[in-house]
């Protein structure tokens, strides 16, 4: 007998890994009969997939939640049923208050537990559901495999949460701790993906390059290895992954970025401050000088590599001079990309708890200057290609009509106009234009379609 069909809408916050685990909500919802909408007007439910990095995330989850609340009671007064569920990172920190604040809220549930939504979905049809524990299991052993929905670029976690603990970060508090894969069941994954038109595969997560996951030989790999082993698959034309922290960079995925050419030539290592002295009270377990050491190898191994970074600015203590010695990291490094945020007490983190919190207005002020500084930077390294031609791996349709959007190998992201039939394909493209967020070309193989491998 078939399941009746059900409409799932899925709102997501957050990082790669949040929207690669909706996705995978997604794939255990579907035995059920849940589909996927775009609006979540005539949903059936509605899940909320949060992210507690960012500031005043709670604030922003309950607001949110007002208005599914109206979706909700609007849909019970015409005699329908709609069920409210969030999930993800601030489910987890805020669980209770969630209950407490939005009663109309069916499910919280955390993201160790979303192998678990079956059982959840039967019991919120009775009672709330609040489970924000970390199971004694792996989700990633109770998983469907990848339905591969995601396109000629997918997302594939290998590892998640973070032994780290820097004194700003929930990570280690909403994820738990550093888990990591085995090798056969990523290569699985990646190949389910491969046969339903995925070219370009990003390795996802918290501390992606901390992977240490058994091998084919019952030994421990690390990450350098396993995109070795990911690299031999047929039709898996590019590779990536992301996000790396500098402590775990070692010389076996540095030479991996030199001999293995299905790896891009890009790499997001954040380093969050040019200070020795912030860093240290980060707990970053780096120095400036320790990280510029790994800039300079990476760009021995593969000289056209493209460098992002993640920084933090006013973090409490910071002084005028801590500020400045970011600024010359910068100045050094000379980033292709980056993300930078004034600093925001997390509730819990020994950070929030510090002396010397910096005022808003010299958050501000610096804020600005670093951001034009990187905005610079990111204009210069694109405006470097114009003239030059690059594959690009076209994955979505662009926001004009007959336009494609695709990435360079460095990861820039590209528009050009060309037949809807090459979305999924590898083309040569002239570039001709940029601005420091994007670049615009010409593809120079019109009309030839790339057989899928």
């Amino acid at each position: 007998m078939q399941t009746a069909k059900k409409k799932l809408f899925i709102k997501t916050w957050g990082c790669q890994m949040n929207e690669y685990d909706s996705s995978r909500m997604a794939d255990v919802l579907s035995p059920l009969g849940y589909e996927t909408v775009d609006a979540p007007e005539s949903a059936d439910m509605m899940i909320l997939n949060t992210c507690h990095i960012r500031e005043k995330a709670t604030d922003k989850v309950f607001s949110e939640l007002g208005r599914m609340r109206e979706h909700k009671e609007a849909k019970e007064a015409r005699g329908g049923k709609m069920l409210i569920a969030v999930a993800g990172c601030v489910a987890q920190a805020e669980g209770d208050l969630i209950a407490r604040r939005a009663p109309y809220v069916d499910m919280v549930f955390g993201p160790q537990t979303y192998h678990q939504l079956p059982q959840m979905v039967m019991k919120a049809t009775g009672e709330r559901v609040v489970n924000v524990d970390f199971p004694a299991e792996s989700k990633f052993d109770f998983l469907p495999g990848e339905k591969g929905r995601q396109g000629a670029a997918a997302f594939l976690s290998v590892q998640e949460g973070c032994d780290k603990f820097w004194t700003f970060c929930v990570v280690p508090y909403t994820r738990g701790s550093e888990y990591s894969r085995p090798v056969q069941k990523i290569v699985d994954d990646a190949k389910r993906l491969r046969d339903t038109g995925a070219k370009e595969i990003t390795l996802l997560g918290q501390n992606v390059n901390a992977y240490h996951g058994e091998g084919r030989d019952g030994k421990t790999w690390g990450l350098g290895k396993l995109i070795a082993a990911l690299a031999c698959i047929n039709g898996i034309a590019r590779i990536r992954y992301m996000t790396s922290h500098p402590r775990d960079m070692d010389d076996e995925l540095i030479e991996a970025h030199k001999n293995i050419e299905k790896l891009m030539p890009f790499m997001h290592l954040p380093v969050q401050s040019g200070s020795d002295k912030i860093l240290n009270d980060m707990n970053r377990g780096h120095t400036a000088e320790k990280y510029l050491a790994i800039i300079e190898k990476l760009r021995r191994a593969r000289p056209d590599i493209a460098l992002s970074s993640d920084f933090i600015i006013g973090f409490p203590g910071e002084t005028d001079e801590d500020f400045e010695r970011t600024a010359d990291l910068v100045r050094t490094v000379k980033f292709a990309s980056a993300y930078s945020f004034k600093f925001s007490a997390r509730p819990g983190t020994p950070a929030a708890a510090m002396k010397n919190q910096i005022h808003e207005t010299i958050k501000d002020e610096r804020l600005q200057i670093l951001q034009t500084l990187l905005t610079e930077q990111q204009k210069s390294f694109n405006f470097r290609y114009i003239g030059k031609e690059a594959p690009i791996l076209f994955d979505r349709a662009g926001g004009q009509p007959g336009q494609l959007h695709g990435r360079t190998p460095w990861n820039q992201a590209l528009h050009a106009e060309g037949p809807e039939r090459l979305l999924g394909s590898l083309e040569t493209v002239l570039i001709t234009g940029a601005t420091s967020n994007s670049l615009t070309g010409q593809i120079v193989t019109q009309e030839r379609v790339v057989k899928r491998a």
